[in-house]
């Protein structure tokens, strides 16, 4: 969780907007499949459903410079360029994850752990 303070009071954005926030910008992108996860008990890689994207985003906080580095599990397109669409991911998450929160993002580590088709 991140806290703004201001004169106004404090600002507490939490795991869940910054996952949900970066699930939607990277499964906007073309040729991404959709976020992609394993279950708890360590069971078979498997995209998720809109509902559960955000299992496939891991939020690290910067205590230094108070922004996040984000870490996405996402499966593509077999057609795609790969590193194409990584490039895409990073730039569109960094960007709407700034403009929604105000909070500076470091790095976005874009993995890609499935092709489907």
């Amino acid at each position: 969780m991140i806290n703004i303070t201001n004169d106004s009071g404090t600002i507490r954005i939490t795991d869940d907007v910054f996952t949900t926030l970066a699930g939607d910008a990277a499964t906007s992108c073309f040729g991404v499949k959709g976020m992609a996860g394993r279950s708890k008990d360590g069971g078979p890689l498997q995209l998720l459903r809109r509902e559960s994207m955000s299992k496939g985003v891991v939020v690290h906080y910067n205590d230094v410079d108070d922004s996040v580095s984000l870490e996405l599990h996402i499966g593509v397109d077999r057609s795609v360029n790969m590193a194409a669409v990584s490039r895409s991911i990073m730039k569109e998450v960094s960007y709407k994850l700034k403009k929604s929160t105000g909070i500076p993002v470091r790095a976005v580590d874009v993995y890609i752990d499935t092709i489907i088709g």
